[in-house]
């Protein structure tokens, strides 16, 4: 027999221990197998974004990002004498993903993972030229010790053509002993930390200040389609980094950033990547038929100390302006992605929509820059000022008229 654990999610009704987790609206999947005899025999907590890139009835080409997995199925198995424990999901129509695991001797393996998905689905690849199912096998083979659990909490990715897969906060653990979850981990490269060789002074070195950060150049990004610029942003990028209890600020060089991207009618798509930035993601959405804003961020690059920083937040909401407009900003503004990253801009402009001839459309400016609210601040202060100079005056001329009389 085969169970599955169900958990009452506020708003969800029962649900096959599908999480939302912190931030991250995308999904969020924790799912525990188990035998006949009631025992657990697999566990797997995960997350996972798709990003395909198709063709057109036009020719062109179109990136879809798939995060929501909308209506969500679940099949599974702890295994047999003929196969291995497998984890299968269905969502969307007629889209599918599979993980399949074996044994040896000591160690079990990740063995395999394929994603199915639906081209014939318009809603989410609309205008699509080869219309059916595709299927993208990927072979892995990561082995780990039976009895410990697998931990990846950082960005992992597959690319296969023309789909991208990305994993995080991975947490797996096939054939489960006696039923019960290790507290071992078994970590992946990524995760594992490096050692630093302590310096050691023969003196006291002298305090030090750290020196506030200079403000970031400002960059100009565009993203085109078949009909011509389609994205334009303007902004100097700060990233506020924090890893491991240690701070670390980055200013972005746009002499040596590129753009990339990809625009619909709905979404909007601009990602920057580096020699250090693996890719950095502005996803921008409509709302309401009639306005833009910021709706997702997802960072991964590489630190100074050799490690890889990842972090994706689907569920933001900045830079909010109505469509066939610009959102504008040049004071410091504050993306907050997560409590360890947070991007600061200076001298923001962005277009996600609506773009014509290339150029920015009428902005409309953040509240920082509106300096109009100065003027009735200012004249409520003068006026309060004159009042309070009118009352003393007058309390000092009464004061003055009692002293010229003097009592019989």
């Amino acid at each position: 027999m085969l169970c599955f654990r169900l958990f009452p999610v506020p708003g969800s009704g029962l649900v096959l221990v599908c999480l939302v987790l912190g931030a991250l609206r995308s999904y969020a999947l924790e799912l525990t197998l188990q035998d006949s005899g009631k025992a657990t025999c697999l566990y797997a907590k995960w997350q996972m974004t798709f990003r395909v890139r198709y063709e057109t009835t036009n020719k062109t080409y179109k990136t879809q990002t798939i995060s929501d997995l909308g209506a969500v199925t679940y099949n599974g198995s702890c295994g047999d004498d003929q196969s291995g424990p497998r984890i299968a999901v269905q969502f969307r129509s007629g889209f599918s993903w599979i993980a399949n695991f074996t044994k040896a001797a000591s160690t079990y393996s990740i063995d395999s993972i394929s994603f199915s998905y639906n081209t014939s689905d318009n809603t989410t690849f609309p205008d699509a030229k080869d219309k059916g199912m595709h299927t993208v096998y990927q072979p892995l083979a990561i082995n780990i010790p039976l009895n410990e659990l697998f931990r990846c909490n950082s960005l992992s990715t597959l690319e296969d053509n023309d789909v991208v897969q990305h994993y995080w906060d991975v947490h797996v653990q096939a054939f489960v002993q006696n039923g019960t979850v290790s507290k071992m981990e078994f970590l992946c490269d990524k995760d594992k930390t490096s050692t630093v060789v302590p310096t050691v002074h023969t003196t006291v070195p002298s305090p030090t200040t750290t020196p506030t950060p200079r403000k970031p150049e400002a960059g100009t990004y565009s993203v085109n389609n078949g009909n011509g610029t389609c994205l334009l942003a303007t902004m100097g990028l700060q990233l506020n980094i924090t890893q491991d209890k240690v701070a670390s600020v980055i200013n972005i060089n746009p002499n040596t950033t590129h753009s990339t991207g990809s625009c619909q009618s709905h979404t909007a798509l601009l990602r920057l990547n580096s020699s250090t930035i693996k890719y950095l993601d502005f996803v921008f959405a409509v709302k309401n038929e009639n306005r833009f804003y910021l709706k997702e961020v997802n960072v991964s690059m590489n630190l100074v100390n050799g490690s890889v920083f990842s972090i994706a937040n689907n569920n933001l909401s900045y830079w909010d302006a109505p469509l066939g407009s610009s959102y504008m900003c040049n004071k410091e503004q504050t993306v907050s992605v997560s409590g360890a990253f947070q991007i600061n801009t200076f001298d923001l402009r962005v277009q996600p929509f609506n773009v014509i001839e290339g150029k920015y459309s009428t902005a409309q400016e953040c509240s920082l820059d509106d300096d109009t609210i100065l003027i009735p601040i200012i004249v409520g202060a003068g006026l309060s000022g004159l009042i309070i100079v009118i009352v003393i005056a007058y309390l000092i001329g009464r004061r003055k008229s009692y002293a010229g009389y003097q009592t019989l």
